[in-house]
């Protein structure tokens, strides 16, 4: 982590080394060799991050670093803020330039001063720094295995556990050993992958020695690979291990043989035998490309079983091989709580009087068998009289893992993944921590932020969101994120993170001053806060606490006006990100008028209704992120924030049971184009007239653009802007009344890499370019009002998942035919008024996974063809006519009822007495005629599910 720090101080020096040291009095020299002493020890830092657990030497070290980086950085934005004051027009301008200047001098003579004890501290640093290299060169070798030899041996016991000692592998166990012992005879990889602490190593030693493999594959052997890879030592063990049970005598002066004699003694060794592998703790796939070629892809029915945290190593080695992945799942509640009890109580009986605690304890494991063994060792000393010591654990889990000896190896196992990561990663997995349990955490907010914060770099031919998309996925393939939510077209739309694992990175977050916590009083928090996380409420913050030099604010489900100026009266004048997410303030908080380096505004879900003039003044500003607030109107001055790449001013609106997501946009300036780093427009209001909608087509790096109240007449203007948008992604498209027409025709060249489009209003005709769009996954109609089934055009997409139409078609049958739709998961239809019949032929929609049909009130039949659909889990009539859902209320020898039997989950949704009531399929058996609902959803918890 302090090679982050100085990494992001070294890339601030260099522009503000050439064009701003000048004018610092005495300071040019400094910065000079503070910055070259910071790129000499760069290099040396990265060994150090990974030692500084183990050596408390190199721990001190790193912190003084870091340290000594955060107050360069400050030092440096601080007088950036001086030569960029804008000191206004006219005579005030003048004088006030004038007094500026004095002051301004006596602050560069500060500054300098600051500058040279920077340097005396840096001085000292590197002489620590030289020390360390020194002891580091002459004990290389105990100084990076000592710790791993520890591990190494915590690591082995994992592989002496008897098969009464592990719970819930049977399923798992029997399906890797048919992997492994069945199947064709060609070559096979066998991925085991899952985080750490989930047992993989303890499964796949079970599966190694299970008698069937053992029988089938008489050639075999366990190799270790582990963070501290060692190529040419792990092909030595793999020689010796082949070597024994081949009955052959290892090869002469095999200690002193190149890892390329070593792999070819290896392969003449396996090439005509049937031989099982097994690569234990894979980290990064080059250490598997460093092996592979040793292991002969015979056919014979080898085969090699790799376990990793790594899922893109997963993946990739099963394509190479047309081999298998298992993705290693926690535990269930159930099989938690017998392993649990078992080593807890001795037994699996729990006193009643502890078994709320005990299960409160164990929610935090989340089905981990190593946390799971780890905490009841814990727990399996205390007394059981003493309520207060369990309650306690449960309550300071974090303290526990921190500070217990007998949970060190549990800390040490969920820290690799963490030790593991490349600096830019680490800043990014750290930033998790600011966000409170059980909340997922949005996808495309964290994104923003990460960019906001500067963790992010430019790469050639990618935006900077793009990048950290990327660094998103390499969490999420390394197992240390989780998937918490997906959109209906399979993107990933929030995570989270294992409770555990939250509690580990809190814990590195505090001890490397990346982050304060508000969550509870008397806490502790570091002598200069940088990113300060305010948990629901403002009543454990301490106030004059070391804010000045404040980067980033949070506050989530705080329900107190949060007055900024009574919350930190001294300021936070290098403030980058400011999020007031639903918090209850009604005025836009003028606070902000002096945060010059403010990138990240979010007033999301607040009741603000103007936007002041001052917002002019922040530029800076790349997110301005007012959705589900109120204001309508943007001021002219928000032309000149130059950075803005995402401006998100909309709203949806409950109006009533069926307008639920009425959607209002905002009022902008004439000269909308001259923001040309926008990156996503949501939702701009065009009824201004056509000078609006040719602004539009200046901005040619929208990925995303919202329209609301679009008038037909307007429709040529707006084709015309559209087809400049060459990196759109997703466009939305609202006319201004229901009845006005979209006109869309006029559109030669569409967006070509355009994934979700979305048109509500009238169409004279399905536009003709829509069956072009082969990037196309989410289509959304309403009020077309089509004359002309609009599937057939529909259904050659070639990447189309989710298709909603809403009141599209006048027509009385829909026909749903052979090879269409070949991608498509989740069918909506609603408001088809006069349709009677939907068909499906046999091969149509194979992959579609769930169907809702909705306010078809002349329909009479489920579809015809429905039980074609092997795949569909959901099917949902919501509001339907109640003579259509009697027909499956009949018996169980009803026409209908025996088509929708082979379907998991088929249920009926009514509105009534202002709430939506849901019936399943057995209510619909019972051949009653008012079946009691299996659930009761209030309108207003509905529109927040569906917001």
């Amino acid at each position: 982590m302090a090679e982050s720090a100085v990494h992001f101080v070294l890339e601030k020096l260099a522009p503000f080394f050439e064009k701003g040291m000048q004018l610092l009095v005495g300071g040019r020299e400094g910065v000079a060799y503070v910055r070259g002493e910071l790129e000499r020890m760069r290099a040396f830092l990265r060994v150090a991050d990974a030692l500084e657990e183990t050596d408390e030497e190199v721990k001190v070290w790193v912190k003084q670093i870091r340290d000594v980086a955060h107050d360069i950085e400050d030092i440096l934005d601080e007088y950036m803020l001086l030569l960029t004051h804008n000191h206004g027009e006219g005579l005030y301008g003048f004088l006030h330039k004038m007094s500026c200047c004095v002051r301004n001098m006596k602050a560069q003579y500060r500054i300098a001063s600051e500058i040279q004890g920077i340097n005396s501290r840096i001085r000292n640093i590197c002489e620590g720094h030289r020390r360390l290299r020194q002891k580091f060169c002459a004990d290389e070798r105990s100084s990076s295995n000592g710790a791993g030899n520890t591990w190494q041996d915590r690591r082995g016991d994992a592989l002496l556990l008897d098969k009464t000692d592990v719970v819930g592998i049977d399923e798992p166990k029997k399906k890797l050993v048919g992997w492994l012992v069945n199947g064709a005879s060609d070559f096979k990889v066998i991925s085991l992958s899952g985080m750490g602490g989930l047992g993989k190593t303890t499964l796949a030693k079970q599966v190694y020695d299970d008698p069937e493999v053992k029988k089938h594959f008489k050639v075999h052997a366990w190799i270790t690979v582990s963070q501290s890879f060692k190529l040419e030592g792990l092909l030595k063990d793999m020689v010796q291990q082949l070597s024994r049970v081949i009955t052959k005598p290892v090869p002469e002066g095999v200690d002193s043989m190149s890892s390329y004699q070593l792999k070819t003694i290896i392969k003449n060794l396996l090439r005509k035998r049937r031989y099982l592998i097994i690569l234990d703790d894979v980290w990064r796939i080059n250490e598997w490309d460093a092996i592979k070629f040793a292991l002969p892809a015979n056919d014979c029915g080898s085969r090699v079983m790799l376990t990793t945290r790594n899922a893109d190593l997963a993946f990739s080695s099963r394509i190479e091989s047309e081999g298998e992945v298992y993705n290693l799942e926690p535990l269930p509640p159930e099989v938690s709580w017998t392993l649990f009890c078992r080593k807890t109580f001795g037994g699996n009986y729990c006193p009643p009087y502890l078994e709320e605690i005990c299960k409160q304890i164990l929610k935090k494991c989340e089905g981990l068998p190593l946390a799971i063994v780890a905490i009841s060792g814990v727990l399996a000393t205390k007394s059981k009289r003493r309520i207060d010591e369990w309650e306690m654990v449960g309550r300071s889990l974090g303290a526990e893992i921190d500070g217990n000896d007998k949970l060190m190896n549990l800390k040490k196992v969920l820290s690799l993944s963490f030790n593991d990561l490349p600096y830019y990663l680490k800043s990014c997995f750290l930033y998790l921590s600011i966000f409170p349990e059980d909340r997922p955490i949005e996808l495309m907010r964290l994104i923003r932020l990460w960019t906001a914060e500067g963790f992010v770099e430019v790469k050639q031919g990618k935006t900077q969101e793009e990048v950290a998309e990327d660094f998103f996925n390499e969490l999420l393939n390394r197992s240390l994120i989780q998937v918490a939510g997906t959109t209906s077209d399979g993107r990933v739309k929030s995570c989270r993170i294992h409770d555990l694992l939250r509690e580990i990175i809190i814990l590195k977050s505090r001890e490397q001053n990346f982050a304060a916590i508000a969550k509870e009083q008397n806490a502790m928090w570091p002598d200069k806060v940088r990113r300060l996380s305010i948990h629901n409420t403002l009543q454990n913050v301490l106030q004059n606490r070391f804010v000045s030099r404040l980067r980033s604010l949070f506050m989530f489900g705080v329900e107190e006006n949060p007055s900024l100026r009574r919350l930190i009266p001294g300021g936070f004048r290098l403030l980058a990100v400011l999020d007031l997410q639903a918090t209850p303030i009604t005025k836009f908080p003028v606070e902000v008028v002096n945060l010059y380096y403010l990138k990240y505004l979010s007033l999301r879900e607040t009741k603000i209704t103007v936007v002041p003039r001052f917002i002019g003044k922040l530029q800076n500003l790349e997110t301005l992120d007012l959705k589900h607030a109120y204001a309508t109107e943007l001021p002219v001055e928000i032309l000149q924030l130059q950075r803005l790449r995402h401006l998100l001013v909309y709203r949806y609106e409950f109006e009533s049971y069926d307008h639920f997501h009425s959607k209002y946009g905002f009022k902008a300036p004439e000269r909308i184009g001259s923001l040309q780093s926008l990156q996503k427009l949501c939702h701009i209001e065009v009824d201004q007239g056509s000078v609006t909608l040719a602004e539009l087509g200046k901005l040619t790096q929208l990925r995303r653009l919202g329209i609301t109240k679009l008038r037909k007449e307007d429709g040529k203007k707006l084709c015309s802007s559209i087809q400049n948008l060459s990196s759109l992604r997703s466009l939305s498209i609202i006319s201004i009344e229901e009845d006005e027409i979209i006109d869309v025709q006029h559109l030669i060249s569409p967006p070509p890499l355009l994934q979700r489009l979305y048109l509500r209003g009238r169409l004279e005709t399905l536009p003709h370019w829509i069956p072009s769009l082969h990037s196309l996954v989410k289509v959304y109609l309403k009020w077309s009002r089509l004359a002309e089934d609009p599937l057939a055009s529909l259904q050659s997409l070639p990447n189309l998942v989710h298709l909603e139409l809403v009141q599209v078609y006048d027509g009385e049958t829909l026909c749903f035919k052979a090879g269409g739709f070949k991608m498509l998961k989740h069918l909506g239809l609603d408001k088809f008024d006069e349709l009677k019949w939907v068909q499906v032929q046999v091969g149509a929609m194979p992959r579609v996974q769930k169907l809702s049909i909705q306010r078809c009130k002349s329909m009479e039949k489920v579809p015809l063809g429905i039980e074609y659909l092997t795949k569909l889990n959901v099917l949902e009539f919501f509001d339907m006519p109640h003579e259509f859902i009697r027909t499956l209320r009949l018996d169980e020898h009803g026409e209908d009822y025996w088509r929708v039997a082979h379907i998991p989950e088929v249920y009926s949704t009514y509105w009534r007495d202002g709430a939506w009531e849901v019936y399943s399929l057995e209510s619909f058996s019972e051949g009653e005629s008012s079946p009691r609902a299996d659930t009761v959803i209030c309108c207003q918890d509905l529109h927040a599910r569906w917001k």
